[in-house]
Order: C-alpha cells, then structure tokens, then sequence
C-alpha cells in the first residue's frame, strides 16, 4: 500500500509544470483580449504613424519587434 502511494505521488508530482513558459501558469485572458482590441486599434492608425500618441507607438514598436525576423540582441 505505502508503495502505492509512494508511486501515485511522484507521479502526481512529476507531472506538474511549474515553467513560466507554460500557458496555464502565465496566462491571464482578460488582460491578453485588452491587449489584442488596444494592437487592433493601434494597426488602424498604423498608415500615419504621427498620429499616434506615445502608449499607442510604444504598443505598435513592441508587436513589430515581436513580429520581426530579427535575433534579439539582449541576451
């Protein structure tokens, strides 16, 4: 019976994601649908981007960089 146990929680336990990668752990859905009707907005006005004010700029700078083909030179 104890090895049971034993095996059920190491199983229980190994099977656990504690990873900030994980979408379970990081994800927060009214924040992310916030994020995505503010990017909608701000692609809108992304033909001028002199009428953008400096959050909607700063929103639109970082999808692009998320978007790009480029390494990222920060590590």
């Amino acid at each position: 019976m104890k090895l049971i146990l034993i095996f059920s929680i190491i199983l229980l336990l190994n099977n656990c994601s504690l990873s900030k990668d994980s979408k379970y752990w990081t994800e927060d859905g009214v924040k992310k649908i916030e994020d995505q009707k503010k990017l909608s907005n701000v692609l809108k006005k992304s033909a001028d981007i002199t009428t953008m004010t400096y959050e909607e700029y700063k929103i639109y700078i970082d999808d692009f960089t998320k978007t790009s083909k480029y390494p990222d030179i920060n590590q």
